[in-house]
């Protein structure tokens, strides 16, 4: 009697997307692969739901590593590479929220250097006025 044992073979080999993708969030946070896995990951941890275009965007390995994920998550197995992975993606978020903060503040910062401030300040800022009061 001879079993084929090939889905567990393939089962285990593929309980790796999990740690290729915090290793890849982890070391280009602020690349759009990254970036669309680590959303894809919140996604599923917060059961929200996560616009599949973009998934199809990736680069067909990356797409395989997301496919990887889905499968992984259904499975949940490996608890404590999930709660890594989560992590990352957290931080990999927070960076690029970071980052869009700081753009924005050089970009108001550079504008007011200017001399043509976004918004006006508080010197510059009048009451309203009520027509007939």
């Amino acid at each position: 009697m001879q079993f084929d044992f090939a889905p567990f073979h393939d089962w285990e080999i593929n309980m790796l997307a999990i740690k290729k993708a915090r290793k890849l969030i982890e070391a280009k946070p602020t690349d759009e692969a990254s970036v669309a896995l680590a959303d894809l990951v919140l996604a599923l941890e917060t059961e929200q739901s996560y616009p599949l275009h973009r998934l199809y965007d990736l680069d067909y390995k990356r797409f395989e590593l997301a496919m990887e994920i889905l499968a992984e998550w259904r499975l949940d197995r490996y608890y404590a590479s999930k709660i890594k992975l989560i992590d990352a993606s957290n931080q990999a978020r927070e960076m690029l929220t970071a980052q869009s903060a700081m753009a924005a503040t050089a970009e108001k910062a550079a504008d007011t250097a200017s001399g043509n401030p976004a918004t006006p300040t508080t010197s510059q800022a009048a009451e309203p006025q009520m027509p007939g009061i």
